[in-house]
């Protein structure tokens, strides 16, 4: 069965990194971004000069419209999806006191809803009961599900545990078709998403709370990923994996 994975937000951190090595490992690679066009096609261009497939499809992944464009693309340039990892997401550091409803529904939209129609439209492509081969779905959610981020991401950690429930209920859902769906749970790790949130240096203030006394990587995320898409998986579904430097 030929290969085909989906990353949103392929074009940076964790989603370029799951991408690199999707490609190794003999994916066929598509990958999605909203504003970092250049950064996308520079993954793509790394994957394609090593004798790989891969496309980048720009997608606001909290529209629903877009992200219907965007698989309809993938059919085309790259086949069936076998493969979904549901990456794309946004924080900003705050307070919930200092929070408004537009924030929260932008942030539930991009980071939940999102991962519910991407999810909707690889199953459609996947399932045995629809003509689909199989597949395997995995979520990026994050340790902050768990410990809840009081005082910086507390709103960031809401969606996270949304995913977690997702995650788990889905697995259920559709395992009868085919189709595996698992999580990672990173915790620090070193990508833009902290400078983009508010505080570049918080891996830095935050390391020497965590056993393993550093930040981790987009790599070690993006080989959990990969590991839990592989058929050396295959008897986990519905599992919430921590790379978290044993936090």
């Amino acid at each position: 069965m030929e290969k085909n994975i989906i990353i949103t937000g392929g074009s940076r951190g964790i989603g370029a990194a799951t991408a690199l090595l999707a490609a190794e490992q003999g994916y066929n690679v598509g990958i999605t971004y909203r504003e970092q066009e250049a950064a996308a096609h520079a993954i793509v261009t790394q994957i394609n000069q090593k004798d790989g497939k891969a496309v980048a499809v720009q997608m606001d992944v909290s529209k629903e419209a877009d992200i219907v464009h965007a698989f309809t693309q993938f059919d085309k340039q790259l086949g069936r999806v076998t493969a979904l990892v549901n990456n794309a997401g946004t924080l900003k550091q705050g307070r919930v006191v200092d929070t408004s409803a537009a924030y929260l529904e932008q942030l539930f939209a991009t980071n939940v809803i999102g991962s519910f129609i991407c999810a909707r439209e690889a199953i459609k492509r996947m399932s045995t009961a629809r003509g689909g081969q199989g597949g395997g779905i995995v979520n990026v959610s994050s340790i902050a599900a768990r410990l809840g981020s009081a005082n910086e991401y507390v709103d960031y950690a809401a969606t996270k545990g949304a995913i977690d429930t997702f995650t788990i209920g889905l697995a259920k859902e559709v395992i009868d078709e085919g189709i595996r769906v698992n999580a990672v749970r990173p915790g620090l790790i070193h990508t833009d998403i902290h400078t983009s949130g508010g505080e570049p240096g918080r891996i830095e203030r935050l390391k020497n709370s965590l056993p393993m006394k550093r930040g981790g990587y987009p790599e070690e995320v993006a080989r959990a990923i990969l590991w839990l898409l592989s058929d050396d998986a295959s008897y986990s579904t519905g599992v919430l994996l921590d790379v978290s430097g044993g936090r």
